[in-house]
């Protein structure tokens, strides 16, 4: 019988009612374990890097150091955790920031616990959760350029070949790797690698710049 690798998780949070709720949580995953805590980012970032998490839950506004540096931060290291952006969204103007900075993950407090189990599970596996949701809100927040962020973003996507830009407006309805490979009826390592020259032809360093791209574009 296959054994399953235990996913490992640190979570970083200020509150400690929600650091608590999510070591319970996730405490009953056979598959996930919680490594350790901290309570704001300066914290977040040594105990990852004495602890060497796989996954990294990472609040946004925090003491001594906030979210969006702790993620650049973690980002920058040699090997670095995946990280999860912990946010309320609506209150979080630093969201955009965090994409920039290397994240890999959005997930709302108050989101069901299974949808978040899931959201460690496949950033873990290194297909980076991006709901239709937060895809949705990103937009709306970024949606201030107007014509120029529109004629730029068609400008970056005619450098894409058609099997590119079809696996680009996939990632911009949000869609897993496993999702676009039933769609496009391709092997999953065929959309992974047409992921990362995205990020290349795009000049991007995830997933959600990709559909933000397409959504400038007007393609989704």
């Amino acid at each position: 019988m296959t054994v399953e690798p235990v996913i490992r998780v640190l979570i970083v949070d200020d509150d400690p009612l929600v650091r608590s709720a999510l070591q319970l949580m996730l405490g009953g995953q056979p598959d996930l374990e919680v490594i350790g805590e901290a309570p704001d980012g300066r914290a977040g970032v040594q105990a990852a890097r004495e602890q060497q998490p796989d996954v990294v839950l990472m609040d946004i506004r925090m003491p001594q150091l906030n979210g969006l540096e702790a993620t650049r931060l973690l980002h920058s290291e040699p090997d670095p955790p995946r990280v999860i952006v912990l946010t309320t969204f609506d209150a979080d103007e630093h969201v955009l920031g965090a994409l920039a900075a290397g994240a890999d993950g959005f997930v709302l407090k108050d989101t069901p616990p299974q949808e978040i189990v899931t959201a460690i599970r496949r950033v873990a596996a290194g297909d980076p959760m991006l709901s239709p949701s937060v895809t949705a809100t990103l937009i709306r927040q970024v949606r201030t350029g107007g014509e120029d962020r529109t004629s730029d973003a068609r400008r970056r996507l005619d450098a894409l070949t058609d099997r590119e830009r079809e696996v680009a407006v996939a990632v911009g309805r949000g869609l897993s790797n496993a999702e676009i490979a039933g769609e496009l009826y391709l092997s999953v390592p065929t959309v992974k690698a047409h992921v990362s020259r995205l990020f290349d032809k795009l000049q991007v360093t995830n997933r959600v710049q990709i559909a933000i791209c397409v959504h400038d574009a007007g393609l989704v």
